[in-house]
């Protein structure tokens, strides 16, 4: 398989719609369709990812926003976060269609490259998000440092249900790379 030509574009205003749109489609597929429903933990309507959600990793105060150009189309998008020499994974989302095809990964690799000063990269995922997870720790080098549920909340989460209660989410993993 030849291993496709990635690129990282700014998000452009006029695209800021449709980049919510197939975040939220992708999103979606990796919860429901690719593996038969296996998660019902919706954030609003039916999406897995609210569009407040997306929206406030896009306009947070040291976000960059990039869409994912693969071989001269969009493949994708990406959120990050950058202040100082720590970095935050907030969103990376590929095509449903183009899943597999090394899109994800080479994307990451550029994101590595645009900032060589991060030390410390951090991101989090569901617990039953196992693509994900493959993802972050075999293909990208993360490592699993801290897992989120109603016995450990994530001090970081105001949204967060408090020791005890349970909203059926029952977790999610925090990932770190620490950078050579």
């Amino acid at each position: 398989m030849k291993k496709p030509t990635v690129v990282l574009v700014r998000l452009e205003p006029d695209d800021r719609e449709q980049f919510i749109l197939d975040n939220q489609e992708a999103f979606l597929y990796g919860a429901t369709q690719e593996f038969g429903m296996r998660d019902d933990h919706f954030e609003e309507d039916g999406e897995i990812i609210s569009r407040k959600t997306i929206e406030n990793s896009i306009d947070g105060e040291h976000a960059e926003v990039y869409r994912i150009i693969a071989d001269g189309e969009k493949a994708g998008g990406i959120v990050i976060s950058v202040d100082g020499s720590r970095g935050d994974l907030e969103l990376l989302f590929t095509s449903p269609l183009l899943h597999s095809k090394g899109i994800g990964f080479a994307a990451w690799c550029e994101v590595e490259k645009l900032h060589p000063e991060i030390k410390v990269w951090e991101t989090v995922t569901p617990y039953f998000e196992k693509r994900n997870i493959h993802f972050y720790v075999n293909r990208c080098g993360f490592h699993i440092v801290e897992f989120f549920n109603p016995h450990h909340p994530d001090p970081n989460d105001k949204d967060q249900l408090s020791d005890g209660e349970t909203d059926g989410s029952d977790g999610m993993f925090r990932f770190e790379k620490i950078m050579k």
